[in-house]
């Protein structure tokens, strides 16, 4: 492994670093993206419970707002309820976007590692083969040890910069797909609580008025 590292030349050294970011954030997502985590099942019960028995007070808000990112929007949406349904609606679009943007934390960079890899690989073989025509019309093509240093420099930082793009361009496709199933349900969870909340609100106004 040392050899191939060697034989790649200087520009197996970015390659690798990139190796190591990608592997780090790929960890770090894997642990981070747990739907569970991020949408526990139960959660919208939960404070649908609590608010029809008059049990949703400040200090369960400010729990349910650090309990999980379903937790954060449904107590954004929880705290203005009493403005009306639209007000409701958008503070809960303002947390939503914070939530979103903290999922989405990183996945750039992964992108970018993706991207840049291979042209990295592509200008390692540009220096290989700079390399070896320079030793050519150095010294023509006998010396067969310089040329082949050149066209392994060629092949291996090529090699090594798609070994990297295309696990980093699968888990950033993965990840961006977990990522809107997750903000779906977010969604799904989210309109099920300002819909439920304003038709009950809607049906209690009708019964005391006596409509």
């Amino acid at each position: 492994m040392l050899e191939l590292v060697t034989a790649g030349g200087w520009l197996m050294l970015p390659i690798l670093l990139c190796s190591v970011a990608a592997l780090a954030i790929c960890v770090e997502r894997l642990v981070t993206l747990n739907p569970k985590k991020i949408s526990p099942p139960h959660l919208l019960a939960l404070v649908w419970r609590q608010l029809k028995n008059n049990e949703l007070d400040a200090q369960k808000l400010r729990t349910l707002r650090t309990s999980s990112s379903l937790g954060e929007i449904l107590a954004a949406g929880l705290g203005n309820a009493h403005h009306g349904r639209d007000v409701m609606k958008e503070s809960i679009e303002e947390a939503a976007a914070h939530v979103v943007h903290r999922l989405e934390r990183y996945l750039n960079p992964l992108g970018t590692i993706a991207a840049v890899t291979p042209l990295l690989g592509l200008l390692g073989t540009v220096v290989g083969m700079i390399k070896v025509f320079t030793e050519i019309m150095a010294q023509g093509t006998g010396n067969a040890s310089a040329l082949a240093g050149g066209i392994s420099e060629a092949l291996v930082t090529t090699a090594a910069g798609l070994a990297v793009a295309i696990p980093s361009l699968i888990m950033h496709r993965y990840f961006v797909g977990r990522i809107d199933s997750i903000v779906i349900d977010l969604e799904q969870q989210t309109i099920k609580l300002v819909d439920a909340l304003h038709n009950d609100a809607a049906a209690t106004a009708k019964e005391e008025s006596g409509v």
